[in-house]
């Protein structure tokens, strides 16, 4: 690896021996130029509050979801549909095989109507009106998780973002400090080794300069997806890595209210209804007959009732079947509920410890690091130190600066998922 920087410094020292002063007055200016217009271009400005609801307005997966909630309407409606009766027609002929019969045509109607146990109906229609309860939760739950996950992306862009302009900003020091060492190696107060250090680390810079500004705009083309490309191609964000984090109180949660929770308990008594419907199909019903025959003397008519006996299916794979669900259900809302529990605290823990970072970093590696760069290079203008030491402060400065964005982007990473969590995202008014 070094020897690859190695030789890409030689030619990068090469050709600025040959150019000369001629290539750094003639390209610099243009160069900054088009830096400055870059930098200058104005891009619309959203505000999270802007960036999450046309995410919610556009986004496939959401719509999906709440989609569900109209075919959880009609199964409803499915559910307390009555039965419909059933109309028989018949006909043939009738021949006198004695001579005291009368021959002609024989005709015969008949209606049939299905009447459900009530037990059966009720337990069927309630089933269906807690499915449709539990399709209104998951659309909660799914906009809960929409939003953490947008505000969560809106972060790491700003996060991005950060660290594209630090890296630019230590390209620009590079430079700076590249053309003190040009000019002490070109009048012979410093030996060549000290250019080809200082270039390999420029060339180094500036990968890490392009590599940060392709993960700020990956990061947004990832929040534009989300948004079905409703978004602009590229936007600024009224956001800040160093927003005020308020701190949770767990205490303070409604579980009866959390949109997970309250799926699950729909979903279990769902599976609740259920098991009584199969209980009470062993005795689904009767249907009620009656029918008219039409000979050419006689008119017959006929009423009559069926029932099915459960005299060899008493229904009982269906009524454990259904039991095993309600008590898988029940288990997944209890073991859900434990879950979040932990969850939470964990995630305070991560932001409690985010906080602490932040703050040794801000106020104390930060500064000792931007001291020992301010040493390091009054000390190389005195030719006290090589520039060895100087690259070195700021390899330093630059880890310490990034280590602080990461551990504000923890912070704010944290305070996001204790709110999902917690279930703060399911509200409309809760952007």
């Amino acid at each position: 690896m070094f020897g690859l920087c190695f030789a890409a410094a030689l030619s990068v020292h090469a050709q600025t021996v040959s150019n000369n002063t001629s290539t750094s007055t003639s390209t610099s200016p243009s160069a900054l130029q088009v830096s400055s217009t870059i930098s200058d271009q104005a891009y619309p400005k959203l505000s999270l509050t802007q960036l999450v609801q046309t995410v919610l307005d556009n986004n496939p997966e959401l719509r999906s979801v709440q989609q569900s909630g109209v075919t959880a309407q009609a199964a409803v409606v499915t559910a307390g549909a009555l039965p419909n009766p059933k109309l028989e027609w018949s006909r043939g002929d009738n021949k006198a095989r004695m001579a005291s019969a009368t021959p002609g045509n024989v005709q015969t109607m008949g209606v049939s109507v299905p009447i459900e146990m009530p037990s059966v109906r009720s337990a069927r229609i309630e089933a269906a009106q807690a499915g449709q309860r539990a399709s209104v939760y998951q659309i909660n739950a799914s906009r809960n998780a929409l939003v953490a996950q947008v505000k969560l992306k809106a972060y790491e862009v700003v996060l991005r973002q950060a660290q594209a302009q630090a890296a630019s900003d230590a390209v620009k020091l590079l430079e700076q400090a590249h053309e003190r060492v040009r000019v002490r190696v070109s009048s012979g107060e410093a030996p060549r080794y000290e250019i080809i250090k200082a270039d390999a680390e420029l060339i180094n810079a500036r990968q890490q300069e392009q590599t940060a500004k392709l993960l700020a705009e990956q990061s947004q083309l990832t929040l534009n997806r989300m948004a079905a490309g409703q978004l602009p191609q590229r936007f600024d964000l009224a956001l800040s890595l160093e927003d005020p984090v308020a701190k949770a109180q767990l205490s303070d949660i409604d579980w009866q209210a959390h949109p997970e929770l309250l799926q699950l308990q729909s979903e279990m008594e769902k599976a609740e209804a259920q098991k009584q419907g199969a209980k009470a199909s062993r005795w689904p019903g009767v249907e009620l007959r009656y029918a008219q025959t039409r000979e050419p003397d006689i008119r017959n008519n006929t009423l009559g009732v069926s029932v099915q006996i459960p005299l060899f299916d008493q229904r009982r794979g269906p009524i454990d079947e259904a039991a095993s669900e309600a008590e898988r259900a029940r288990l997944r809302m209890e073991g859900r509920k434990a879950e979040l529990e932990q969850q939470m605290r964990q995630a305070e823990k991560v932001m409690e410890m985010a906080k602490v970072r932040t703050k040794a970093l801000s106020e104390g590696s930060v500064r000792q690091a931007e001291s020992a760069l301010r040493v390091a290079e009054a000390a190389y203008r005195y030719g006290e130190r090589g520039i060895l030491d100087v690259l070195d402060a700021q390899r330093v400065l630059r880890t310490v600066r990034a280590d602080l964005l990461e551990a504000r982007y923890q912070m704010q990473s944290a305070r996001i998922e204790l709110d999902f969590l917690a279930g703060r995202y399911a509200q409309f008014s809760a952007l």
